[in-house]
């Protein structure tokens, strides 16, 4: 009835096929695939704590208490105090009235923006946005204006032409996931009190990294406002758990457990989950010293690469792509460093723009300077032999 084979075969002749590796064990910085130990630099474990003790234990005590899996959404009989708990201690360190757990972040957003826009409102969504918002604004039905990568000069244009909207929303990732780099948010909460609109940030790459107690990206610029700030976080990324959250007003929280359908219509998550973030939580906030040795490796690691002739385009964080332009040239690299024991993934359309292919690199906490010195070594035999660097 379908012709996959066609389209399989199309993607694979333009090197866009994809398959899942056969991961057989992974710590913070290492992985095994096939039985072979290769160097881990493609985690978003960024403080490398997913297998930290104190998280193992407390998922294992929640899961002996309250069993693997929740039986039905929250709203049924899926709900918990250690969500209860989850949600006060993650308003408390984004720093807002309320919070809601979703299963993912991609359930978040598309449970944000699909609940709060409609046909009569209006998205301004930047145009490097994660996948989740780029499906929560066409599943919202509202006007979709995308702006080009930061350019807040023409955002503003964009709000100073819009019609009369029920809504304004501004969307914007916090830290870009493939490019590193963190969005101007000072500016885009101007716009947003300026030109009447919420501004909804997701701060899935910042929470637990940026910031003060690494509250998030909002809190590094010292951002506050109530009305008009909306934040995503996830809990599967720095804090090393499972699942995501939306922090905002009381209000706000509110109106997402009665209409965000993916928070009403799944089952919530294990509450295993909930307790290891708990437990993310105390680390985070108690010890700066994980936060310190990232950013230590984050700036060895940005200045041996320049060093050695790489382009990490804008990055400023422990997201450090690796540009290669070509789709084949990414994929020779990552193959290339495979051999040597390093695991990278070749990044390509369409979760990229085309032309723009990458190693997509992060570096963790938990990185040893020997890792990172072993990383650049591999990076700079493979760049001369495909042509990246001189």
């Amino acid at each position: 009835m379908f012709d996959l084979d066609e389209e399989l075969r199309a993607l694979k002749k333009s090197g866009l096929f994809r398959r899942i590796p056969a991961v057989d064990a992974r710590s913070a910085t290492h992985i095994r695939i096939n039985g072979r130990e290769l160097l881990l630099m493609a985690s978003n474990d960024y403080l490398g704590l997913s297998h930290h003790p104190h998280l193992v234990s407390r998922a294992a005590q929640a899961a002996a208490q309250w069993g693997a899996g929740s039986g039905a959404a929250r709203l049924v009989s899926g709900s918990c105090a250690l969500f209860d708990d989850l949600e006060k201690r993650l308003a408390d360190f984004k720093q807002t009235q309320a919070a809601l757990l979703f299963s993912t972040g991609y359930m978040a957003n598309i449970g944000l923006l699909s609940a709060l826009a409609g046909p009569g409102d209006a998205i301004f969504s930047d145009a490097l946005n994660h996948a989740s918002i780029v499906d929560g604004c066409r599943l919202s039905r509202a006007k979709v204006s995308v702006y080009p990568h930061a350019d807040t000069r023409l955002l503003e244009s964009r709000l100073r032409r819009a019609g009369r909207f029920r809504r304004r929303i501004i969307v914007t990732d916090a830290l870009f996931s493939m490019d590193g780099d963190i969005a101007p948010l000072p500016r885009l909460l101007e716009l947003a009190r300026t030109h009447d609109a919420a501004l909804i940030v997701d701060d899935a790459h910042g929470t637990g990294v940026l910031g003060p107690q690494g509250r998030g990206a909002v809190a590094h610029f010292g951002l506050e406002d109530p009305d008009r700030l909306i934040i995503m976080g996830t809990l599967g990324k720095a804090l090393g758990s499972f699942g995501a959250f939306v922090a905002g007003s009381r209000v706000l929280v509110d109106y997402l457990v009665n209409r965000a359908r993916t928070f009403v219509f799944t089952t919530a998550l294990p509450p295993a989950d909930a307790a290891a973030a708990l437990a993310a939580l105390d680390l985070v906030e108690q010890d700066a010293g994980l936060r310190e040795r990232l950013r230590s490796n984050t700036v060895f690691m940005h200045r041996e690469l320049r060093s050695r002739g790489f382009d990490p385009g804008g990055s400023q964080t422990q997201i450090i792509p690796i540009m290669t332009g070509t789709t084949s040239i990414a994929l020779a690299m990552a193959a290339d460093l495979m051999e040597q024991g390093i695991f990278l993934r070749a990044i390509r359309p369409p979760t990229v723009p085309t032309n723009a292919a990458r190693l997509r690199l992060t570096v963790t906490a938990l990185h040893t300077r020997q890792d990172l010195e072993r990383a650049v070594e591999a990076l700079s035999k493979a760049g001369r032999r495909h042509g990246l660097i001189a």
